[in-house]
């Protein structure tokens, strides 16, 4: 399926770029492509008539954990988001942390490059705080890179940490488009993953044993 080979061939960026903060670099470059979030609805469907394999029982149970420890995690989307990762198949709770730290990355580089090409139909205030949120954008998959290579290496306090900052530099661009009065906010679905995101990767670290 389309979006199954679109994580294949991004597991295969990072092993050639080393890490996933040489990985978001390259993509921000335009040196690859980001990979589409267009798989919400797709991905509840194939959980729930269980075509996602493997994967299916520790994602469902986890994001349930992540959920009923945190009533901020949506629950749905958890399972949508982290059962079609291509690392879903044989992760466990650290595992699937990294897991959505990673969909933290590629919702900021789908972000910049949505950003790229608004920029070329905005003018004047609207799109310096475009111009603005593709730099805060750039340093929100940074974070999301760094609390990755954090979790990996089990700093999960440094990890948290590069998480909570990914979420204030998606405010502050919120902030800058409001402040531009550009409204509603033509980065809000971006906006949304990632605090969405940001919250079920903490509540699945503080899972971790």
């Amino acid at each position: 399926m389309k979006f199954l080979m679109g994580e294949m061939e991004r597991q295969m960026r990072y092993i050639r770029y080393g890490s996933k903060a040489n990985l978001h670099e390259q993509i921000v470059n335009k040196k690859i492509r980001p990979y589409s979030t267009g798989r919400l609805l797709f991905a509840a469907v194939l959980v729930s008539l269980g075509l996602i394999g493997g994967a299916r029982a520790t994602v469902v149970t986890t994001c349930r954990a992540a959920a009923n420890s945190d009533a901020r995690v949506h629950y749905g989307f958890c399972v949508a988001e982290l059962g079609t990762h291509h690392d879903s198949p044989d992760a466990d709770v650290w595992g699937l942390a990294k897991v959505a730290a990673d969909r933290g990355i590629g919702n900021a580089d789908n972000a910049i490059y949505d950003i790229k090409a608004m920029l070329g139909s905005k003018a004047g205030a609207t799109r310096a705080a475009l111009a603005q949120c593709q730099k805060l954008y750039d340093a929100v998959g940074f974070a999301f890179a760094g609390a990755f290579d954090d979790i990996n290496g089990r700093n999960y306090a440094a990890g948290k940490a590069k998480v909570a900052e990914a979420v204030s530099l998606t405010h502050q661009c919120d902030a800058a488009l409001a402040k531009a009065g550009a409204v509603p906010s033509p980065l809000a679905k971006y906006s949304s993953y990632s605090v969405k995101i940001a919250i079920i990767c903490t509540a699945i670290t503080n899972l971790i044993k």
